[in-house]
């Protein structure tokens, strides 16, 4: 019960509908995503169960590529569909050239400023719950990083965009925001994740192909181990004294080859990170690197 499951999330379910179906299916109670999708949106979701859902954190620290639909001359309150036409704009100027222009203004490490229908907190209050009583509040900007933006297509009054983007980034406010720099307005009309770190949604299962598998007793060909899902961190395996030591929650020395033919020595970085693993191969921790100290330091124990 303890892994990851790449789901296709259908349109029109929540992100923790999802959970929900999943806690059902497999009867397990510790159940979580690794970073929500809006009902509307579809593909990608990382469902984690069990031990997995401790690192959720680092799932939903990886970069992600969306394919999303941007309707030009509308603006609304939600910056997506689902949301109230606040303004509409003329479109007849826009064509391929100006909005390939606008684009350089949102490509590398920009500041983004984001929509009041959302999770971020003002004052210990979710944005959406003040949104829901008719309040707006100022929001400060937060950087996010946008890796690659490119125009796929564009049929008036929609523009089909790919975005490459780190953790933290609202295709809303991309939306939105697009909008703005072309003075006509637009709001996000659908968005489909279609990576998310390791896992693309070429390799994701449908709920109709997973709900089939737990009826039959076949869904764990579908759930990715620890180790698996965290394969770009280096491994290395540690001693029974060693083992002791990190279960107990001491840093230790690393030094040594590792599992994956890559070197961990008190010389990496400081965000270096590697699994441990005992002698039996069996996944003991996720460490992290202290140069202060010049020894590691267990993050996660699951042993």
């Amino acid at each position: 019960m303890d892994g990851v499951l790449n789901i296709n999330k259908p349109r029109g379910k929540t992100s923790f509908d999802i959970v929900a179906i999943v806690r059902r299916l497999s009867g397990g109670r510790r159940v979580g995503h690794a970073g929500a999708l809006d009902p509307e949106a579809t593909g990608v979701l990382l469902v984690c169960l069990g031990k997995a859902t401790r690192i959720v954190e680092f799932l939903m620290d990886t970069t992600k590529t969306y394919r999303a639909g941007v309707e030009l001359g509308i603006t609304t309150d939600t910056y997506d569909a689902a949301g109230k036409i606040t303004q509409r704009g003329d479109i007849s100027g826009i064509d391929r050239q100006r909005i390939e222009a606008a684009f350089s203004s949102f490509r590398g490490r920009i500041m983004q400023v984001p929509p009041m229908y959302s999770a971020v907190k003002h004052n210990g209050r979710p944005l959406y719950e003040l949104a829901r009583a008719g309040k707006t509040v100022e929001r400060e900007g937060r950087p996010i990083e946008i890796h690659s933006l490119e125009l796929l297509e564009w049929q008036a009054p929609v523009v089909t965009i790919e975005v490459v983007c780190g953790k933290g980034t609202y295709i809303r406010s991309l939306a939105h925001d697009l909008g703005q720099v072309l003075g006509c307005g637009a709001m996000l009309r659908n968005l489909t994740r279609l990576r998310c770190g390791l896992f693309s949604i070429e390799d994701s299962v449908s709920l109709p192909e997973l709900e089939d598998a737990f009826s039959h007793g076949r869904w764990q060909k579908y759930l990715y181990s620890i180790d698996s899902v965290l394969s770009h961190w280096k491994a290395v395996t540690v001693g029974d004294e060693t083992a002791r030591a990190i279960r107990n929650g001491q840093s230790v020395e690393l030094d040594g080859e590792a599992d994956n033919d890559d070197k961990v020595s008190s010389t990496l970085s400081s965000d270096s990170r590697c699994l441990a693993h005992t002698s039996d191969g069996s996944l003991l921790a996720l460490m992290h690197f202290k140069p202060e100290l010049g020894r590691w330091q267990p993050d996660k124990v699951f042993q």
